[in-house]
């Protein structure tokens, strides 16, 4: 079975060289505990593969034997264009590395389609990056999940397609967006990318979540890597929890390994100790 790499080096080498092709993973981090810095860490060294070699190499190191990197990386968000979010990225990465990678990134900015049925002036959210087809007058938030589809439908067949984020779309007291939305869009996702034979990262901040959403995102996927704060004496680590995660789960319950000690330099999201439960 053909491997997508997620672009962190030491986790890639312990899973076998990247995610089973045709993945759904959810990405559930607490505030600050490195979700979203996995996703953008992504995202760069997927594109660096074909982008620049030599950083790649720097950074990275070899590709496993059974890695097959994507030729494209799609990134998707719902509230931020690409000159958002690579501000943003600057926090996590090296310049150099950073402007090297981002060239060979998509960005697709649905916040036309998020914010138009709220009362948000529409100048505030005008002028992205990549046009996405028009739903012309339709007030229904619904469409936003529409115009995600057919955008993944259109690009994530054999490609790394990185969500940003879920949590955007949880607001169940809105009556336009019902829960069940959500989640049959995940389960749907699944079933799609079986077929697609990509990688789809998708994040989503577990603070605002209750326990059952939580395990409702979970089933949906293919994987969960968790991301939160152990504290330790006087000093707070940041861990990675591998919760579930279709043929890797098991090669790492047989190495008696599922969580990590994680950092965050240069090169972006790494882990820094893996910790073995006996």
């Amino acid at each position: 079975m053909d491997r997508i790499p997620t672009g962190i080096s030491r986790f890639d080498s312990i899973i076998g060289g990247g995610a089973p092709a045709g993945s759904v993973v959810l990405l559930a981090s607490e505030g600050g505990a490195g979700g979203r810095e996995f996703l953008y860490t992504s995202a760069v060294m997927n594109a660096l593969v074909h982008a620049d070699e030599e950083q790649f190499d720097l950074y990275y190191g070899d590709l496993h034997e059974r890695a097959d990197p994507p030729k494209e990386i799609h990134y998707v968000s719902f509230t931020a264009d690409r000159s958002e979010l690579v501000d943003e990225m600057e926090y996590t990465l090296e310049p150099d590395l950073l402007e090297a990678g981002v060239e060979r990134i998509e960005f697709a900015d649905l916040s036309t389609e998020f914010f138009q049925p709220s009362p948000i002036p529409t100048d505030w959210y005008a002028g992205r990056t990549q046009a996405i087809d028009s739903l012309g007058d339709n007030h229904d938030r619904r469409g936003v999940l529409e115009a995600l589809g057919t955008y993944l439908s259109d690009n994530a067949s054999d490609n790394v397609v990185l969500l940003d984020s879920v949590t955007d779309l949880l607001d169940v007291s809105d009556e336009r967006l019902e829960w069940t939305d959500v989640t049959l869009l995940m389960r749907g996702l699944k079933k799609a990318a079986s077929r697609w034979g990509g990688l789809v990262l998708i994040l989503v901040n577990r603070d605002p979540l209750t326990d059952r959403q939580l395990g409702a995102l979970m089933d949906a996927t293919d994987g969960t890597l968790l991301f939160q704060w152990e504290s330790g004496g006087s000093e707070r680590a940041r861990t990675l929890v591998v919760r579930q995660f279709r043929g890797v789960l098991s090669r790492l319950e047989a190495e008696n390994i599922i969580q990590f000690e994680t950092e965050i330099h240069e090169g972006g999201f790494d882990i820094s100790d893996v910790r073995k439960i006996r």
